[in-house]
């Protein structure tokens, strides 16, 4: 085996007690703010217990990106390795909570993912695609590599990247922004608590998820015309 699978497999093992550790915190907050099972509208949070939560999300992103920092040689490698880990330890966040509580019963339930800086919700389906595409663009890099090809991502891989990443997060946050623009600033937090997501805009998805996989595509394009 590769020196780099076998990093590979260590941010695997690592992600994957992550995302048990995340799912475990879950499994607390919902025994104490959501006893008869999650659903929406979401609970209002006390101050302290909402920004420990706000703090922990910060953390882990900060672990992810560290550990990614130590097993990575280079800043495309190590980019690909916060992805990698990021994207493993949603994905086991969702097996656990399965196993742990019997949620979710469908890949359709809705989920509350990030806290900043409004609320993200989604199907449970969308952030699992997203770590898949997340997983492919390690993949391609760690192939493209280890074949000996020259690695660099340019602006406009970046620009697709960062556009289609906006345009996903839009997705999950598009519902939240509107309550804020559509309503005076002394009602915003009511309209907040009490906010059910009816549908998912499916639609700015697909788009953002079509810019991410065009970025794959030219950084593996763009190695290639580098080695030939």
């Amino acid at each position: 085996m590769k020196p780099v699978y076998k990093i590979l497999f260590l941010l695997l093992v690592f992600s994957i007690a992550m995302g048990f550790m995340e799912s475990a915190v879950v499994v607390y907050l919902r025994s104490l703010y959501y006893p008869d099972g999650f659903i929406f509208p979401l609970v209002p949070l006390e101050n302290r217990i909402l920004l420990t939560e706000l703090l922990r999300e910060a953390s882990t992103l900060i672990m992810l990106l560290t550990i990614a920092i130590i097993a990575g040689k280079n800043f495309a490698q190590r980019f690909a390795f916060f992805l990698f880990c990021f994207a493993i330890w949603d994905i086991f966040y969702y097996i656990f909570l399965y196993f742990l509580l019997g949620w979710p019963a469908s890949l359709l339930d809705w989920d509350i993912l990030f806290l900043l800086p409004v609320p993200w919700v989604g199907p449970v389906l969308a952030p699992c695609l997203l770590s898949i595409t997340m997983i492919i663009y390690t993949l391609t890099i760690i192939y493209l590599q280890v074949k000996g090809f020259e690695v660099k991502i340019k602006f406009s891989a970046w620009l697709l990247m960062i556009a289609g990443s906006l345009i996903v997060i839009l997705s999950f946050t598009i519902d939240y922004i509107r309550i804020i623009f559509a309503t005076p600033i002394i009602d915003i937090m009511e309209r907040l608590i009490k906010y059910t997501p009816q549908s998912y805009n499916w639609l700015i998805f697909i788009a953002g998820e079509v810019l991410l996989m065009a970025a794959i595509v030219k950084v593996f394009e763009r190695a290639r015309r580098l080695k030939l």
